[in-house]
């Protein structure tokens, strides 16, 4: 077995450094993939029983390892354009389903908005996974992807959010006059805002303030298009220094008899102008969806024409107790694995995740110049086990040629 092991052992290299070439072609043409980790080709002996007077070679296995988790696999992140790249910072993994609704794992967060569909997809054409947060906060089951849904971006338009509260803020001036009530729309000042109702539709409300005496004032509400009060007259009082003495609220009912309520505590008295704003007041009119953006906790924001926000889904990300040894699949994503340990699911900057970083790409771990010098070293290293069965087969054919 010693010539025949000599040619064996000779193969078993030569086929150990193509497997090592093949994977390095992989990282080469994989250097401006999204979130691809680099592949590492390590090698193990395999002996076989010899003894004082013969030797008989073994050969070389190989196994492909990825650097997928851990700070030193991390890549570089780059600024893009687009609100829908996204990057994790950190540990974890982005929950995607491919067509045929398997879901997968994933670092690369190059998303779109699909056109036919409305999720975001990746360039694999797998669609993004979240928490809707159209019920309030998500259940999220730790141990599972149960509850996940695409990230869908074409059902938020038009969407409408109803007005149920508000708060003004401003100044009336100390010196107004004393007048009469303000329920019979006596007034010293007026002001307006608009509320929405369920299907968007909008109220325009008139505001009206009258002093009603020293340190004192009364508001009320009127319907701008039937100029019948709406709820409450609210009294307002003020200290010496213009100070409100109590926390007074308007209250009364939209359109289709939803309650809505003004803060007016905000307010002061004093000798400067007359002003009043809104701080806060929520509801919107039907809007088309501008952009998206997405919060570093995971929170996607759906962001209108009329620069109103709505909080949509919510992105987890997954983590394994050994991502290197995640097997790797078509599209640059990952199952998990025996070995790799099952998934569980959380939310970013939990748990030891990291955050999500919008507008910004994780990007390749390929470095071009250790590639190219592992390249040198794999030929280098198949030219020599060539020789060894070359020069093995040569020597095969002395031992043959021995009989003639």
């Amino acid at each position: 077995m010693g010539l025949y092991g000599v040619l064996n052992a000779g193969v078993s290299g030569m086929n150990a450094q193509t497997n090592r070439l093949g994977v390095v072609a992989d990282n080469i043409q994989n250097q401006n993939t999204v979130g691809y980790k680099r592949g590492n080709t390590q090698f193990s002996s395999m002996l076989t029983d010899s003894n004082a007077g013969s030797y008989n070679a073994g050969s070389v296995s190989t196994t492909v390892r990825y650097g997928i988790g851990g700070p030193n696999n991390q890549g570089t992140t780059q600024q893009t354009t687009s609100s829908t790249d996204l990057a994790i910072q950190g540990e974890g993994f982005f929950i995607v389903k491919d067509r045929g609704g398997t879901p997968h794992l994933t670092r690369a967060g190059n998303y779109v908005i699909d056109g036919p569909t409305g999720n975001l997809i990746n360039a694999a054409g797998m669609s993004l996974q979240g928490y809707s947060l159209a019920n309030g906060d998500p259940k999220v089951s730790l141990n599972s992807y149960d509850g996940l849904v695409p990230v869908n971006i074409s059902n938020l338009a038009g969407k409408t959010t109803p007005s149920t509260a508000g708060t003004l803020a401003g100044n009336l001036n100390i010196d107004t006059p004393i007048g009469g009530a303000v329920s019979d729309k006596n007034y010293a000042k007026t002001y307006s805002l608009t509320t929405y109702d369920n299907a968007g539709r909008s109220s325009m409300v008139d505001l009206y303030f009258q002093k009603s005496a020293d340190g004192a004032w009364q508001a009320a509400a009127y319907d701008r298009t039937t100029g019948k009060q709406l709820g409450n007259t609210a009294t307002m009082t003020f200290d010496s220094f213009g100070k409100p003495t109590s926390s007074q609220k308007l209250s009364w009912t939209v359109t289709n008899g939803q309650p809505f309520t003004l803060d007016l505590s905000s307010i002061t008295q004093n000798a400067g102008k007359y002003s009043m704003e809104t701080t806060a007041i929520d509801g919107n009119a039907p809007s088309a969806v501008k952009s998206v953006d997405v919060a570093a906790d995971g929170t996607v924001y759906a962001v209108y024409e009329d620069s109103s926000r709505y909080a949509a889904y919510k992105i987890p990300l997954a983590t394994v107790a050994s991502p290197d040894n995640l097997t790797p699949r078509a599209g640059n994503v990952y199952d998990v694995s025996s070995t790799s340990g099952l998934a569980r699911t959380g939310f970013p900057n939990i748990g030891g995740r990291g955050s999500i970083l919008g507008s910004r790409l994780e990007q390749s771990t390929v470095d071009l110049g250790d590639e190219l010098a592992t390249m040198i070293a794999s030929q280098t290293s198949y030219g020599a086990n060539s020789k060894v069965f070359q020069t093995g087969t040569e020597m095969l054919e002395t031992l043959v040629n021995l009989k003639r």
